[in-house]
C-alpha cells in the first residue's frame, strides 16, 4: 500500500506534465493492483485549490471526487482520533501546514511509504519517502 501526497494525486488525475510517463506507469500499476491510498485531507485540499481557482480540475469538483476517489482507483482513509493524536509524534520543528501534518501523520501511523516532491517533507524524515523517480 502506498499513500499518495495531494500534488502527486492532483498531477496524476490531470496527466500533467510535471509526471514523466514512467511515474504515469507506475501510479496507473499501483492502482490497478488496489495499492493507492489517500488521506481524506487530500480532498479538502483539492477542493480549497479548485474553489479558489489555484487549479482546473477540467469537470465540476463533485465530478471529481467521484471519479478520483472510487474504490476501483484508490482507497480514502478518513480521520480518525488516532490520526489527530499522531501528529504530537511529529518533530517539533515540522512545518505547520495542517495538511502536511494529517497526510504525514497517516503515513506514520499506518506505516505506510508516502509519494511526494514536497522538499520540506522529505527533508524532515519524519516517514517513509517511496523514491518516485524515473
Amino acid at each position: 500500500m502506498i499513500l499518495l501526497d495531494t500534488h502527486i494525486l492532483i498531477w496524476w488525475s490531470l496527466r500533467s506534465k510535471r509526471l514523466s510517463e514512467s511515474q504515469f506507469q507506475k501510479l496507473d500499476s499501483w492502482s490497478a493492483s488496489n495499492k493507492l491510498l489517500i488521506s481524506i485531507i487530500s480532498i479538502w485540499e483539492v477542493e480549497m485549490l479548485d474553489r479558489k481557482k489555484k487549479i482546473q480540475l477540467g469537470e465540476n469538483f463533485g465530478k471529481w471526487t467521484s471519479k478520483v476517489t472510487h474504490s476501483d482507483i484508490l482507497q480514502v482513509i478518513p480521520l480518525s482520533r488516532e490520526l489527530i493524536l499522531a501528529q504530537r509524534t511529529l518533530p517539533e520543528n515540522f512545518h505547520p501546514d495542517p495538511a502536511d501534518r494529517l497526510i504525514v501523520s497517516t503515513a506514520k501511523l499506518l506505516d505506510l511509504p508516502l509519494v511526494t516532491q514536497d522538499q520540506k517533507i522529505i527533508d524532515s524524515t519524519a516517514c517513509k519517502i517511496w523514491s518516485f523517480t524515473d
